[in-house]
């Protein structure tokens, strides 16, 4: 069994541990792909719009990643109010916030344009090296999976065997970057890849948090419930877009 606990780097006085680390490595490399995206593709909106926009989803992906992550869990919230003030945050309340404060926004701004292709490949690269950081900051972290006796069972530093989820999640997230691409290079409608990327994921959450120890009502975990309203909502826009895809492919 492999044994995984918090790693930590010292620098001078201070000590980084690796999940920041990494975590700082995600953003850079996703915003570096990103700029990458914008200079190959160009963008659908002008500069101005895009810096609301950009901010729009920064500040609604803060806001989300919070308050699910609040509501995942109520009790720990309230026996650490400033563990859940200043830590804890989910994925998946990130990207659902920063996807409804971007559409309020343009909205507003009456921008029509699908803006969110520039993100699929850059946020599916980011959540994966922010997800090796998760694995190996051990069980401090509580993204840890439910107990196994698999070969491949890792100890977070509780003496447990549990599934490696954060790996599971990593190489979910480099076959779907990778179709990403595929799709990217082919005839495709507009907002497609975006889609396509949200939907994947909010699907594969619903999926594999089921071997996450997570507090569940009804069955379902907050963030399975979050998932699976979101999926409900994207439904229709799905089909239309496979749909789409078909004819755009026959045509091609």
């Amino acid at each position: 069994m492999l044994h995984v606990s918090g790693i930590d780097f010292p620098f001078g006085r201070v000590t980084v541990s690796v999940h920041l680390l990494l975590e700082s490595l995600a953003y850079t490399a996703g915003f570096l792909i990103y700029r990458r995206q914008k200079l190959l593709r160009g963008d659908v909106i002008g500069a101005r719009e895009r810096n609301t926009v950009l901010v729009a989803a920064i500040v609604g992906a803060a806001i989300g990643s919070k308050l699910l992550a609040w509501t995942g869990d109520p009790v720990l919230q309230l026996h650490q109010p400033l563990s859940a003030l200043l830590g804890g945050k989910t994925i998946v309340g990130g990207l659902l916030g920063g996807t409804l404060a971007v559409e309020f926004v343009k909205k507003r701004l009456g921008i029509a344009a699908r803006t969110g292709d520039l993100f699929a490949i850059p946020l599916a690269t980011a959540i994966a090296i922010g997800r090796v950081g998760c694995f190996l900051g051990g069980v401090a972290d509580r993204t840890y999976g439910t107990p196994t006796s698999l070969p491949w069972a890792v100890d977070f530093g509780d003496g447990i065997g549990r599934h490696p989820v954060q790996l599971y999640e990593v190489i979910f997230l480099g076959v779907l970057a990778w179709a990403l691409s595929r799709l990217d290079r082919g005839p495709h409608e507009r907002g497609a890849l975006y889609r396509l990327f949200l939907v994947s994921y909010l699907a594969w959450r619903v999926v594999i948090d089921f071997m996450k120890p997570e507090p569940a009502f009804a069955g379902l975990s907050a963030i399975q419930w979050a998932c699976v309203a979101a999926l409900i909502f994207y439904a229709r826009d799905t089909a239309r877009m496979f749909s789409a895809r078909g004819r755009l492919a026959s045509n091609g």
